[in-house]
């Protein structure tokens, strides 16, 4: 075709973009659009932030290869389809999502794409095996990450995408002004973007091999921290599983991006993952305690361990993955609040909140999702006397 449009949502990044990779070569000319959609607006400071960073970020990457990121702000579907008919575009290249929302857009822009001829792609890119590609035998998802992670390991993953030598913009094309940068709410909040991802990319990779022993030491913060640049596709996790995989040590951090991807494959099965209890016969008899649930999102239970990872989350917008299991499960199994309220404060604050991951794990320590233990309790004490022997991550942030 002569002109086509990428539409960016979840995937901010050049590097193995295959819905970009395949628009470059197929069209002579590729207009890379970008909407800001106020229906999702508003509900993080921290990601709004993050979001505005990573797509000035984009637009700067593009401009060093001539090109240009075009910007618009409305119904992601309205404003894709307007600029269709100014540039004349004939196809439309966008990454595949997971989420109610995001499914509905997409069902909306292939109606829309069909009305005005319009051929409207989907492609991959959000995980590293597609949700839904993956079943076990007589149903339509793994409801357990074993076998799950069984059937990843061995499964074909897609051909990774090279960087496209150059993406031709139509001429004369009003490309729009970013809005201005939102101030965010954590002040040391991480800065978005594909080229602050990969500089942590490099950086985390040389030290891959303490990951098994120290991912749990919540004051040696030995994770990688790349999730928020997941969450927005400022990096492929097909591209950060293959330069992780054959280092010594890598195996546990990659099981890792297979939790992602399982958690992405119920959300695609179950859409009501954030509102409704996912396991069967779940039984969920939750306290109203609004006093309890805001010391607790405050940071003030008097729990050493609880109220270091709640201020963490507030200062940083994020919060080490063993503070998470603590903190949702005091929450659920000790104060016995609801699982939807801790959901809806971490999705506030964090800067890697997505639908699948949040959700799949607040139910997972709830005991309404995958746990195969659902009576599971995380002892706050018993917790850090193993994770923070020495009270160093408690006086870092309480």
């Amino acid at each position: 075709m002569r002109t086509a449009i990428v539409l960016f949502t979840r995937d901010l990044r050049l590097h193995d973009n295959p819905a970009l990779a395949t628009a470059c070569a197929a069209a002579e000319q590729v207009v890379p659009l970008f909407v800001f959609d106020p229906a999702l607006a508003g509900r993080s400071p921290n990601r709004d932030r993050f979001l505005h960073q990573s797509v000035a970020d984009l637009r700067a990457l593009l401009r060093e290869r001539d090109s240009d990121l075009v910007v618009r702000s409305g119904d992601p579907v309205d404003e894709t389809v307007r600029l269709a008919g100014e540039v004349g575009a004939e196809g439309v290249a966008a990454a595949a999502d997971v989420s109610h929302y995001a499914r509905r857009r997409e069902r909306r822009l292939a109606a829309s794409g069909e009305r005005h001829g319009l051929d409207v792609r989907l492609f991959p890119g959000l995980t590293i095996v597609d949700p839904g590609v993956l079943s076990p035998g007589g149903g339509d998802h793994y409801r357990v990450f074993s076998p799950y992670h069984r059937a990843w390991t061995a499964a074909k993953w897609r051909d990774q995408v090279g960087l496209p030598k150059k993406v031709p913009l139509p001429a004369g094309l009003r490309a729009g002004d970013l809005p201005d940068e939102p101030a965010g709410a954590s002040p040391d909040a991480a800065p978005g973007g594909s080229t602050e991802a990969r500089k942590r990319l490099r950086k985390w990779l040389g030290n891959v091999e303490t990951y098994e022993d120290g991912h749990n030491d919540l004051a040696g913060d030995r994770t990688s921290r790349l999730s928020p640049y997941l969450r927005f596709g400022c990096l492929s996790p097909l591209e950060v599983a293959h330069a992780a995989m054959g280092r010594p040590g890598a195996d546990p951090f990659v099981r890792q991006l297979c939790w992602r991807d399982f958690y992405y494959q119920v959300a695609h099965a179950f859409p009501e993952i954030s509102s409704r209890a996912y396991r069967r016969g779940a039984t969920e008899g939750w306290k109203d305690d609004e006093a309890a649930f805001r010391r607790w999102a405050e940071g003030r239970t008097g729990v050493p361990i609880v109220d270091a990872g709640m201020r963490q989350l507030r200062r940083e917008g994020w919060m080490h993955n063993r503070a998470r299991l603590v903190t949702a499960s005091y929450l659920t199994k000790d104060l016995g609040v609801d699982w939807r309220r801790g959901l809806a404060e971490f999705y506030h604050w964090l800067l890697d909140g997505d639908v699948p991951n949040n959700s799949g794990n607040w139910q997972w320590v709830a005991g309404t999702g995958n746990d195969t233990r659902p009576y599971r309790r995380f002892n706050p004490e018993r917790q850090r006397e193993r994770y923070d022997p020495s009270s160093s991550y408690v006086e870092r942030y309480a």
